[in-house]
């Protein structure tokens, strides 16, 4: 196959993403609130799997909602219908959407390997914010102009010291619901025999 077949393929592919995208947003309107009053910010992520990844964990742990920086659109089917779930709001600039947190009275934090406090040994604040960087350039912001912006980490044991940034939201949410108690008030009892 040649670089020509290829970049015709490509072009279709991110046309049905787009198309993906523009449907599934015109449902997202709808959507209402998860049951926690915690959030995703998402900051300049690649319009890939990832952001569509973040949307169905987010939904699984019920998170309040996702602050999307730019980011003009995403491909939603790896989240398997999640963007029609969880309110999506998106901003043109970090500082457009942080002004949004704060005037909310959100606690925002930023994960980076190695810095901050392990996500196991603080307590979370029921309106917390996780904010998370592109895949390969991390935060579009310098951290340092915003004091009040917390650093935690996830704790690691291999050689790579780094996790994909999905898999890092769905961890996050994971310590966040088990912190506050709702974890298992909404899971149907299953008895054995």
């Amino acid at each position: 196959m040649g670089p020509h077949k290829i970049r015709q393929m490509m072009k279709s592919e991110r046309e049905m993403a787009i198309r993906r995208f523009r449907k599934q947003r015109n449902q997202n309107r709808l959507a209402k609130p998860g049951i926690h009053d915690c959030v995703i910010v998402l900051d300049h992520l690649k319009p890939t799997f990832n952001v569509g990844k973040i949307f169905r964990s987010a939904e699984a742990f019920g998170a309040k909602e996702i602050h999307l920086v730019d980011i003009a659109f995403f491909d939603p089917a790896p989240g398997m219908g999640a963007f029609k779930w969880v309110p999506a709001f998106f901003h043109n600039t970090f500082l457009a959407c942080y002004s949004t947190l704060v005037q909310n009275k959100y606690t925002p934090f930023i994960l980076e390997p190695g810095k901050g406090e392990p996500i196991s040994s603080i307590k979370l604040p029921k309106k917390s914010a996780f904010i998370f960087g592109h895949e390969e350039f991390g935060l579009s912001f310098e951290p340092d102009l915003y004091p009040d912006i917390q650093s935690l980490t996830i704790p690691q044991f291999g050689k790579s010291q780094s996790l994909n940034v999905s898999v890092a939201a769905s961890i996050i949410l994971y310590e966040y619901t088990c912190q506050h108690g709702e974890m298992n008030k909404h899971q149907p009892i299953v008895q054995g025999n």
